[in-house]
This record gives structure tokens, C-alpha cells and sequence, in this order.
């Protein structure tokens, strides 16, 4: 099913409508206000890659990757699960769910206060 994207003049509230396309209506009514004066609007879409995929665009984590892979939260943590990897250690539990939880874009409690700091403010 379909969602559509239309901003009510009405209200001025961006609407997102979800429609069956045996039940596609032109002319929606706003679910926030009941107004009819909507607008179609272009959405955003996502382009889903798989994490094989992602890890052979990013290259192996180390010392030559580019500036920005660090920013892509699906390789936080690459390095170090390579690094157990490499010498042939169980990674502990704790450091796995830290990881999957920086993956799942929720910094560990020993780096939420950073998450404000700004790259020189260590140096004020």
C-alpha cells in the first residue's frame, strides 16, 4: 500500500496517507484538520543496501579507510570486531551490545555526554 505526502493548506500540516490502491482517492481529506485544500507532494524515499554491501563500498575498517567511514554508524565497531578476529578472541557480550546498540544509532552511557561537544571543544 501506498503512502502519499500532501501539505493541507488549511492547516499548513505536511500529511502523510497511507491508501490501499483499490480505495485511491484524488481529493483526501486532512486527517489532522478534515480539510480538502491538499496539495500532492514529492516524498522522500530510502535505497536499502545490505550490510555485505555496505561493508565492501566502506572498504576494510583500518588505518586507509576515508575520513567519512567512521560516519556511517553501520561500521562503528568494525575495527574492533576485526581486531578480536585477528587475534583469535571472543569478543565479550557487553562490547557486542554496545556496538549492535551504536548500530542502532544509541551512543553507549560512556559516550552520551559527547554527543553535544563540539570536535574543538577540548581545546577551550
Amino acid at each position: 500500500m501506498p503512502v502519499y505526502e500532501y501539505i493541507c493548506h488549511d492547516c499548513q500540516d505536511k500529511v502523510s496517507i497511507l491508501m490501499k490502491f483499490s480505495e485511491y482517492n484524488p481529493n483526501p481529506a486532512c486527517p489532522v484538520c478534515r480539510g480538502t485544500n491538499l496539495a500532492r507532494i514529492f516524498s522522500g524515499f530510502a535505497l536499502h543496501k545490505s550490510l555485505s554491501t555496505i561493508h565492501e563500498e566502506s572498504g576494510e575498517p583500518g588505518r586507509s579507510v576515508s575520513p567519512d567511514y567512521y560516519k556511517d554508524p553501520r561500521n562503528i565497531g568494525r575495527h574492533m570486531e576485526k581486531q578480536f578476529r585477528d587475534m583469535n578472541i571472543e569478543m565479550p557480550s557487553e562490547i557486542k551490545k554496545n556496538i549492535e546498540a551504536a548500530r542502532g544509532g544509541e551512543l553507549p552511557d560512556s559516550l552520551k555526554d559527547f554527543k553535544s561537544a563540539s570536535a574543538d571543544s577540548a581545546y577551550h
